[in-house]
């Protein structure tokens, strides 16, 4: 038989209520065994008074008188104090278990509300009793656990919403050129083709599987930045802006967009390659999505302890309210906004967080009055090197004192 908590500690409290009882009886019934206390009827032994006997009788007589008096007593003390035993008892047993179900009830309340949680409720709370005892931190204690569990839940719906996301659109990235190249080969198939019919559907099939190399190289690079297990190196912010935009100064000679920039020494430890990957990402998209007669800034320095690196451009308008979903991977711009992606897929400013996460870093995004965004990295700055960086205004607005300048000879709008 399995008892209740409750059960269990009124039969404690009774049995200990029943011990003391019989105790207390079994104590007063050996003190009154004692042939001492009868003493005072025997005319032959002393009176612990001084005063003479009262009854002067044989001695015999007395010894006999005083045993049957002895005997009567300790016979009715035995019958009385059983019963008053067992109605102490009973009432001990009934007040044990009013207090037992007193003292249980916060436990009963606290099973009570996780019964009725489950994963769709965690907003229920357990009421935390006063005064501040045992149980009302036992209370608290499960309201903190509930608390925990509920952000956990929380954080798992979000990463599992984002994983079906990120599944779906990189099928759909995939399966557009695999489509593609299925149309191709029917089309061209569907007949007699001619050598240059062959040779246009080799090309189209050659892109859709470029297309799809793309989105792949995307996604392994994404999961290597999310990972961040690579070697970890001395890099310099700096030297790796000025590196990305030495490669891309041929562009923005073509494309009409000047380059102005301010490094400062901003080192940094981390996977130099993907911090190389990181800026040249940005500096793509920057340019990518530029216009003529734009402009580029990138700016690398120290605040206090992190390295910062700021990279402005033109563009087109962006809504600000959206420019933040652009880190999300597989986003494209939509209407006014544009796509901002290194790659073209959506992957590029993905790439971008997850390299920036992976080596303890912040990445904020602004879109820019007018036009374009504003992208603003820090990372721990592993250097004791301390010197002063620039002033930092609006972006846009201040080159550090050691800052050159890349121009680029603007060219008229292509046509639309």
């Amino acid at each position: 038989m399995r008892l209740t908590a409750r059960a269990r500690l009124a039969l404690l409290q009774t049995a200990l209520v029943l011990a003391a009882g019989a105790a207390l009886t079994g104590l007063t019934y050996l003190l009154m065994r004692r042939r001492e206390f009868f003493t005072r009827l025997d005319p032959t032994g002393p009176d612990p008074s001084g005063a003479p006997s009262p009854m002067p009788a044989p001695a015999e007589d007395l010894r006999a008188f005083a045993d049957r008096v002895q005997a009567d007593t300790l016979s009715a003390l035995l019958s009385q104090a059983g019963l008053a035993l067992i109605m102490v008892t009973a009432l001990a047993a009934a007040l044990s278990w009013l207090v037992a179900g007193r003292v249980l009830r916060p436990i009963r309340v606290i099973s009570a509300t996780a019964r009725r949680l489950s994963a769709e409720n965690l907003t229920e709370r357990v009421p935390v009793t006063t005064p501040a005892d045992e149980l009302s931190a036992l209370a608290g204690t499960v309201n903190d656990m509930l608390d925990r569990i509920q952000r956990g839940v929380a954080e798992r719906d979000q990463i599992l919403d984002g994983q079906r996301l990120f599944t779906a659109s990189a099928a759909h990235e995939l399966r557009t050129p695999l489509t593609t190249a299925r149309t191709a080969i029917d089309v061209t198939l569907d007949g007699h083709p001619s050598r240059a019919d062959l040779l246009i559907m080799a090309g189209d099939v050659r892109d859709a599987v470029a297309h799809m190399q793309r989105v792949l190289d995307g996604l392994l690079l994404l999961a290597r930045s999310q990972a961040g297990s690579g070697a970890r190196e001395t890099a310099d912010l700096a030297a790796i802006a000025a590196a990305a935009l030495d490669t891309v100064e041929g562009r923005a000679v073509t494309a009409g967009i000047a380059i102005r920039s301010g490094l400062r020494p901003a080192p940094v430890t981390g996977e130099p390659v993907l911090l190389e990957r990181m800026i040249g990402n940005l500096v793509d998209n920057a340019l990518r999505y530029n216009h003529a007669d734009g402009h580029l800034i990138v700016d690398t320095y120290t605040a206090g302890a992190r390295a910062v690196l700021r990279i402005c451009n033109t563009g087109r308008e962006i809504v600000p309210e959206e420019a933040q979903a652009l880190l999300e991977p597989f986003v494209h711009g939509q209407g006014s906004r544009v796509r901002t992606d290194g790659l073209g897929l959506g992957l590029g400013l993905s790439i971008v967080r997850a390299i920036t996460l992976a080596h303890g870093g912040h990445i904020a995004i602004t879109a820019r009055p007018g036009g374009g965004l504003d992208v603003t990295i820090d990372l721990p700055h592993n250097s004791s090197d301390r010197r002063a960086a620039g002033t930092t205004t609006r972006c846009g607005h201040r080159l550090h004192s050691a800052s050159t300048m890349r121009t680029a000879p603007p060219r008229s709008p292509p046509a639309e």
